[in-house]
């Protein structure tokens, strides 16, 4: 068994494996950067070691600073979590090559798999149905809008290095294919180093369904059965579950064997995940699913597996990497209710997502019975703009679908976050939302309905009326029974913007300012005096970085007539591209932003002029 572990990986994902190597008595080290000096995984860790600045290119992207750190703690085996270069085949070797045991599938697994394309060809042969589409080597922009044509709109462009929702676009006319690609091929160069991309036809009424599948170094491979990913916000997961709803026995059987030849068709060894597409406009039907990809690593949604099968896969993982047979067979999986995980994110859904950065004030989680949280990150900690801004995965595990639901619902609603925003409360609502409630999920709920799932909750009456009366003094007002609590109306400041509440007597010892917290969303009561014009934020038309990033491209000159709404920027800040559109009708007045230029959080990128 493996004695001692480094973990080349950062947040929750390494402190979930510090979790289980620490149960196992496995010595731990941690690897990190300056922005992570202080992180949770550091401060878990039996060991740390700092390889470099805060950019992942200059620390967790570096294969060989990983591997100094592992010569110089005497780490036995390096595990990769997933991201970084949990799926880089030459990584992998370069960490047998060095005499570690390298915790994952073998390199050649990694790279029959790593590029979609040739998995795709490669499933064919194994007789796993793929979904039709390009997949060739030619990459010119003519040809490829030429496939996309005869495949027929709507098509997914796809990076074929691609992963996290990454690197792909849904196209739905020719109109806009060579805006998409450009567009893809640049997200994907920038993300993967390596800007080719694959053409599919995008299936109406789409679902995820993956399945997990385990191998170990003695040719047995297993299954874990299904997890749902439907639910998605431009291609990125956003609340997963295990089993699949409407999953019969049947097509259950049929598409976990189609996994598992698709794992034996690789030698795979360790923790894997089968990517499929259904059609999900009717019953599920094993002849309406297709095969999309195989991520080789562990998934970000593990742990609803792990709720319904009792398994720890990270122990499972450390098992096989140390030469161990699977410690059950088939047989002996089987299916115990159902679990919930919802992605918690420091992201403002009534901002457009953009990514909320800063000191985590406030960190509460709901809890509830059957619950679980994967975090890396504490209250007090830094949420920086050089990561994924994840915060923790929420996970419920409940006897039926419902209950899971309900009780994921709970946790989320007395989850208590500030000054960073979080998406807790629409994830409340997407619970909530009818269609996914009776488990009718497609990948395009919340592009259909995201605007009015984003909008933000208002704090309750009473609630504010209880917050705002701790804040101001405890007087009675003329013309009031002395035997009820005088009532009366003040100005406060609710995240900055001026609300007038009722408030029902007072405190002796009022305070500046207090948290109210409702509906997982946390809001700043403040006492105001009105004494004048006090606005909300005016509509200047200055356009200004909401957060630190890189311009990648400018769309406007200055002098240029705009229109409201029109494209004037991109700015690329936590591993996302992020449009900035012209508030008004008007013309260009300044323009202080060039692409290629580093800018930071509130500095001016345009001055948009009010057309007369």
């Amino acid at each position: 068994m493996i004695t001692s572990l480094l973990i080349a990986n950062r947040g929750e994902i390494a402190c979930r494996v510090i979790r289980t190597a620490r149960a196992m008595g496995v010595r731990t080290v941690a690897v990190y950067s300056d922005a992570d000096a202080d992180a949770l995984h550091v401060q878990e860790a039996d060991e740390a070691v700092h390889i470099g600045p805060s950019a992942t290119r200059e620390s967790y992207l570096v294969g060989e600073k990983i591997l100094a750190a592992a010569k110089a703690t005497g780490a036995e085996a390096i595990h990769p979590g997933y991201g970084f270069l949990s799926e880089n085949a030459a990584f992998a070797q370069a960490v047998i090559d060095a005499g570690l045991v390298w915790v994952g599938p073998n390199p050649s697994s990694i790279t029959a798999m790593g590029l979609k394309d040739a998995a795709k060809q490669l499933m064919q042969d194994a007789g796993v149905p793929v979904t039709p589409g390009y997949m060739g080597e030619q990459q010119d922009a003519d040809f490829l809008g030429a496939e996309a044509a005869k495949i027929g709109y709507p098509v997914l462009i796809k990076a074929v290095a691609g992963g996290g929702g990454k690197g792909m676009r849904l196209v739905d006319s020719a109109a806009g294919f060579a805006d998409a690609l450009a567009s893809c091929k640049r997200e994907a160069a920038s993300s993967f180093g390596n800007d080719h991309v694959l053409i599919e036809k995008y299936i109406a009424s789409p679902r995820h369904i993956e399945v997990q599948v385990f191998g170990d170094s003695h040719g047995n491979v297993v299954h874990l059965f299904e997890r749902d990913c439907s639910l998605q916000r431009r291609h990125q997961k956003v609340i997963e579950e295990a089993p699949a709803p409407g999953m019969d026995a049947a097509t259950r059987e049929a598409l976990c064997a189609a996994a598992v030849r698709a794992a034996k068709a690789v030698d795979y060894v360790g923790a894997g995940t089968i990517e499929f597409i259904a059609d999900g406009s009717g019953a599920l039907s094993a002849d309406r699913i297709w095969f999309m990809e195989m991520n080789t690593r562990l998934q970000v949604e593990h742990p609803v597996t792990e709720a319904i099968t009792g398994v720890d896969l990270v122990e499972w993982q450390l098992r096989v990497a140390s030469g161990e047979p699977l410690p059950l067979s088939q047989h002996d999986l089987t299916i115990d209710g159902w679990a919930m995980e919802a992605r918690l994110y420091a992201e403002d859904p009534a901002k457009g997502f953009l990514p909320s950065i800063g000191r985590l004030e406030l960190l509460q989680f709901g809890e509830a019975e059957g619950g679980r949280i994967d975090t890396g990150v504490y209250e007090g900690a830094e949420v920086s703009p050089f990561y994924d801004p994840m915060i923790a995965k929420v996970i419920a595990w409940g006897d039926d679908r419902d209950e899971a639901r309900e009780r994921l619902g709970e946790m989320l609603q007395d989850t208590a976050v500030w000054p960073v925003r979080t998406n807790a409360s629409f994830l409340v609502k997407a619970l909530q939302h009818p269609d996914f409630a009776a488990g009718r999920v497609d990948t395009g709920l919340i592009g259909r309905d995201g605007e009015e799932l984003a909008q933000p909750p208002v704090p309750d009456a009473d609630t504010l009326r209880a917050a705002a009366s701790s804040l101001v003094p405890a007087t009675i007002a003329p013309g009031l029974r002395l035997n009820a609590p005088p009532r009366r109306t003040a100005w406060f400041l609710l995240d900055g913007e001026p609300v007038e509440i009722e408030v029902d007597g007072g405190s002796d010892e009022p305070s500046t300012g207090v948290l109210v917290t409702e509906q997982g969303q946390a809001w700043l009561l403040t006492p105001w005096r009105r004494d004048g014009a006090h606005g909300a934020a005016d509509a200047s038309g200055a356009i200004l970085a909401p957060m630190p990033g890189k311009v990648i491209a400018v769309d406007v000159a200055q002098g240029q007539t705009v229109t409201r709404g029109q494209k004037l920027l991109t700015l690329e800040a936590m591993k996302m591209e992020h449009t900035l559109t012209a508030p008004f009708d008007g013309t260009v007045a300044r323009l202080e932003a060039a692409a290629g230029q580093q800018v930071q959080v509130d500095a001016l990128l345009v001055q948009i002029e009010e057309a007369a």
